[in-house]
């Protein structure tokens, strides 16, 4: 959790200077505006940490191998976010934004400190690339994912 916090802070540094016009404003119509890119993290965190919660709960144990997440921030190998995970187009302030991800946050860490006492590696669910992941690696996952798409912010920063 220590790196997926220290990613969190690297992201609201990234755009604590922006104004929300800037942040909600799509650089063209094939790209996601920072916000979109803001809400994706909170809408993946959100539905991974409950997909966590229930799979920790009911899921069967079985023997899932390490998967190489940290291939999350090679940003050359592109993915298509789930439906479930795509923002929308409504404007939203970095006020607003920031509760919805200290929020998303604040349940992972409950997960995390939940099942600290718990064997993380014996149940998963499936990742889109990777196949089967177990718990403990999707908590690292959460914090590479937004690495990679903090890249993606500072891209678009530069072209605004």
């Amino acid at each position: 959790m220590k790196e997926n916090i220290q990613i969190r802070n690297e992201l609201f540094e990234a755009v604590r200077d922006l104004s929300n016009d800037q942040l909600n404003k799509k650089v063209n119509e094939d790209q996601w505006s920072i916000m979109q890119v803001l809400d994706h993290l909170y809408l993946m965190e959100a539905g991974l940490v409950k997909m966590m919660t229930k799979t920790f709960n009911t899921a069967p144990s079985e023997e899932i191998s390490e998967k190489p997440i940290h291939l999350t921030l090679d940003r050359t190998l592109k993915f298509n976010a789930p439906n479930y995970f795509v923002p929308t187009n409504e404007f939203v302030t970095l006020e607003e934004m920031q509760q919805k991800l200290s929020n998303s946050r604040s349940a992972l860490h409950t997960f995390v400190e939940e099942t600290k006492d718990h064997h993380l590696e014996d149940k998963g669910f499936p990742h889109p690339a990777f196949g089967q992941v177990n718990l403990k690696q999707w908590i690292p996952f959460i914090g590479l994912h937004e690495k990679r798409h903090l890249e993606q912010i500072n891209d678009i920063k530069n072209q605004l």
